[in-house]
């Protein structure tokens, strides 16, 4: 089975390390394609405005100057001698539970394996308070993952979806199990700007994570996570509100 390893924290995150370790639980054919710096809250976004250049590290390891989504295309397009079996995207440092997955590079990673018809999965490490830096654990995420992904890899996935993976901020024993969840949803209308003054005494801001209201339904991906268990879950490309599609076509006589 061939895999692609890819995430939105850089070539050189802990967690891709972490990520590897997992893998290899599952593969000895494993390839690496990530962003050459952290793209943290890219999203699905591509590099339209500049080059994307490519370097290769080591045997089967190359990194972009560029996006996660960037990294997976350069992957399928140039790094690799043929399309993988497995896209793995992560172990991100944070959650993305809800909400984040719109703004998570991670998960856009696996969304766009996804589009191209690859079983892809991403993966996320939650930390238990901000400002931790390199010294959040990962411990729970390599502990649990391959665990967590060798029932779905001859699960089939339907067209255009992927697999949302989040491990709780817990030592490995401390875990409880794994949960299959929806996606929840929080309110980051509360979140942090902070401001300060750079040297030159011109203001700045900064997006902070703190004051965000949480609002679990039950049997979310939140509500799993604070309990204790891995969450599990499967998202799906197509965005359409089919409920409200009846009613805006009589708007258009339609």
């Amino acid at each position: 089975m061939r895999i692609l390893l890819t995430n939105d924290d850089g070539i050189n995150a802990p967690g891709l390390y972490v990520l590897e370790k997992i893998a290899a639980q599952l593969s000895d054919d494993i390839w690496i394609c990530a962003p050459s710096e952290e793209q943290s809250g890219a999203g699905h976004s591509l590099t339209l405005t500049r080059p994307v250049r490519m370097r290769q590290h080591a045997e089967r390891r190359f990194s972009v100057t560029g996006t996660p989504t960037d990294s997976v295309t350069m992957a399928l397009r140039k790094a690799m001698p043929g399309p993988p079996d497995l896209i793995l995207s992560g172990v991100n440092r944070g959650a993305n539970l809800g909400d984040d997955v719109t703004y998570s590079g991670t998960v856009s990673a696996a969304l766009e394996g996804a589009l191209a018809g690859i079983r892809s999965i991403a993966l996320s490490q939650v930390y238990s308070k901000e400002g931790q830096g390199d010294a959040v654990s990962f411990a729970a995420a390599e502990a649990w993952g391959a665990k967590v992904l060798r029932p779905l890899l001859d699960q089939p996935f339907a067209p255009r979806t992927l697999v949302n993976v989040n491990f709780p901020a817990l030592a490995p024993d401390e875990v409880k199990g794994i949960r299959v969840v929806r996606q929840g949803f929080h309110d980051y209308a509360r979140g942090s700007v902070v401001e300060g003054t750079d040297p030159r005494g011109f203001p700045y801001f900064w997006f902070g994570l703190h004051g965000i209201e949480h609002t679990p339904g039950h049997n979310t991906d939140l509500e799993a996570i604070a309990e204790g268990y891995v969450a599990v879950t499967p998202l799906q490309l197509d965005l359409t509100h089919d409920a409200s599609l009846a009613s805006i076509a009589q708007r258009y006589g339609q």
